[in-house]
């Protein structure tokens, strides 16, 4: 039976690729640190080892004796500090990966995202071979987790037997760390006043530790895999979470200016910002993609995309159901009647403009 060695396997990604491995065969190893928040690991049988990813001594200790590894850690917080962000995603993997050199191991999947291929062209699809030209937007987490995968890359081509793993927005149920799923939660209670023109890929966590397990088995080394499903506008995004969930959606489509406007605004002011600068740039971008390499090289084959926003939708509902939103529930008149005016202001600038 082989030892794997899993970074990250308390998180949303990393329980479900932890799950899966132990259904292969594998005899699990998970790093965990004193704060790290364990109900996702209870009943998947492992051993746990006490290893921060930014201290090497910790992370040699961890891969003693380990096959594989599957370094599914990182920080995906766009409020964190650049500093944080770097720290993390690039000197962390960085470690992890060197030490996996270093050590021998026959195969690391790592777990990268498409933020490191970047958004697309507004109104397309991005795959594998775009050319990043995402860092001028100045969003630090997409800036992290492209040097962390050129880190990985680099390490590939001194010998490291690495394939790189691409997920988009996941979603699906266990993100105890509120990581990517909190889109949805702040929608379930209606913390999400307005929002902008962009475009989001969402998929499921079950099934990319599927493509995590896949592309180990069938990835050929130094090459990227996106494990993408459906894109969504915001627009149809928010209206199918709507319907699934009985919750008014927001109702406000502010144009792009103005929301900069509001969220510096919100920067401004005492205590935690509902909305910062960086949070609109990254929701006005075009995150669409395309996954026929996974699906044709490695047999990835993801779920059916309403059954995703259902899974999430359940799970918060379950957790936190009497501080969500009921079924039923409208947004509030005032939202309502601004948004209407806002889409009767832009269907007159159209009329003009034609």
């Amino acid at each position: 039976m082989p030892t794997t060695l899993l970074t990250g396997g308390a998180g949303l990604v990393g329980s479900h690729v932890a799950r899966r491995l132990v259904e292969r065969g594998d005899r699990l190893r998970v790093t965990v640190r004193k704060r790290t928040r364990l109900e996702n690991l209870a009943g998947i049988e492992h051993e746990a080892v006490r290893c921060d990813i930014l201290e090497r001594d910790q992370v040699r200790r961890a891969l003693r004796g380990a096959e594989r590894v599957f370094h599914t850690a990182g920080l995906t917080n766009l409020r964190a500090s650049n500093d944080q962000l770097f720290r993390v995603n690039v000197l962390g993997t960085r470690i992890v990966l060197e030490e996996a050199l270093r050590a021998g191991v026959e195969r690391v999947v790592y777990t990268s995202s498409v933020a490191a291929v970047g958004p697309a062209p507004q109104g397309s699809t991005a795959d594998e071979t775009q050319v990043f030209r995402a860092g001028g937007y100045g969003l630090a987490y997409v800036n992290s987790k492209h040097e962390a995968e050129t880190e990985a890359l680099r390490l590939a081509a001194h010998g490291l037997p690495v394939v790189i793993v691409n997920p988009a927005h996941v979603l699906g149920r266990g993100d105890v760390n509120r990581s990517s799923t909190e889109l949805v939660r702040r929608f379930l209670r209606r913390d999400i006043p307005g929002y902008v023109d962009g475009a989001l890929n969402v998929v499921d966590a079950e099934d990319v530790a599927e493509g995590h397990l896949l592309a180990d088995e069938k990835g050929t080394i130094g090459e990227r895999y996106i494990l993408g499903n459906r894109n969504f506008t915001l627009d149809r995004l928010f209206a199918d979470l709507g319907r699934l969930s009985g919750v008014d959606p927001p109702a406000v489509k502010l144009p792009l200016q103005a929301a900069y406007l509001l969220a510096n605004a919100a920067e401004r002011m005492p205590g935690r910002p509902l909305v910062t600068v960086a949070e609109v740039r990254a929701a006005s971008l075009w995150w669409a993609y395309r996954s026929n390499k996974a699906r044709k090289q490695l047999g990835w084959v993801p779920s059916h995309h309403e059954d995703t926003l259902e899974k999430t939708i359940a799970w918060y509902r379950e957790r936190e159901g009497e501080r969500l939103a009921s079924p039923g529930t409208r947004q509030p008149i005032a939202l309502r009647a601004m948004g209407y005016a806002v889409r009767q202001g832009d269907a007159l600038l159209a009329r003009v403009a034609s």
